[in-house]
């Protein structure tokens, strides 16, 4: 893809896009995963997953846009009917969803609509959902891409970009491991600097909804502080060494290749040294 803004880019043919780098990407570089991970997963795909599914739906739901959705009538997977209609929807390139899991994401939707501040940041008269851009990184000479949940309209002055996500517990102390847990600090940065990069706006600020996927579905709409962003930003710079450098040299390392000495976690040698 040429560097540039699109509001209109084919979902698939942006994550199949491998000329350019995407935060999700960045963080499967680095530690605990490595570069022939990130290869493996990008030439390959990866699997799909029910809390996959169901985190497609709720976004197609929450912004109005995404894959097509197709309603299994079925209480669970386990039937061979069931599974087979899984298939059948992945073939077709649709999201697959269990009944009562399309009545829940429908209510999500309906619930954040109520809330005052994430139904404003997601306002469909003032914003286009899953807008995507992309843009050469001079510092490391790559190619780098985002696509945000929700692009507002803007006069290239002050700008919130919201990122939406569904999850277990919208509490503070659960969303604080989420994002140290998925790498959300980097997504921040890497989505201000991009949009910045792409002279979008010039006072960009990100912030993130997180939805409960269970009844009442709960909302809580979050800022990461300073030194977390800062975090996400040396992140995203150490990844994007590693990813300029297998490019140049087309080698993606594994793991490690020396023999690791493996030692016991400290829980687990305490409590067995205890047991002795």
């Amino acid at each position: 893809m040429n560097p540039g803004i699109y509001d209109d880019l084919d979902e698939a043919i942006y994550h199949a896009d491998k000329g350019s780098l995407s935060v999700s990407g960045a963080k499967k570089l680095l530690p605990p995963n490595c570069p022939a991970r990130f290869k493996w997963d990008r030439d390959n795909g990866q699997p799909p997953k029910d809390a996959f599914d169901f985190g497609h739906a709720a976004h197609a739901e929450v912004l109005g846009i995404g894959m097509p959705i197709e309603v299994i009538d079925a209480p669970d997977w386990r039937t061979k009917a069931a599974q087979e209609a899984k298939k059948k929807a992945y073939a077709e390139g649709k999201v697959p969803l269990l009944a009562d899991d399309k009545r829940a994401v429908e209510e999500m939707a309906a619930a954040l609509r109520q809330h005052p501040i994430a139904a404003a940041l997601l306002d469909p008269e003032h914003g286009k959902p899953e807008v995507s851009g992309f843009w050469h990184d001079t510092d490391h000479d790559v190619m780098r891409r985002l696509r945000t949940d929700w692009l507002p309209d803007t006069d290239g002055g002050r700008l919130i970009v919201p990122d939406y996500k569904s999850c277990p517990s919208a509490e503070p102390g659960a969303i604080r491991k989420a994002v140290a847990n998925f790498g959300y600090y980097m997504q921040h940065a890497w989505y201000v600097d991009g949009l910045h990069a792409l002279g979008v706006a010039e006072d960009i600020a990100f912030v993130f909804i997180f939805q409960e996927k269970t009844a009442p579905y709960l909302v809580t709409v979050a800022e990461l502080d300073a030194e977390a962003v800062l975090i996400g930003r040396k992140r995203n710079d150490q990844a994007l060494q590693v990813y300029a450098e297998c490019v140049a040299t087309d080698t993606w390392p594994p793991y490690t290749t020396d023999v690791e000495l493996i030692s016991l976690p400290g829980w687990a040698s305490y409590q067995l040294q205890e047991s002795l």
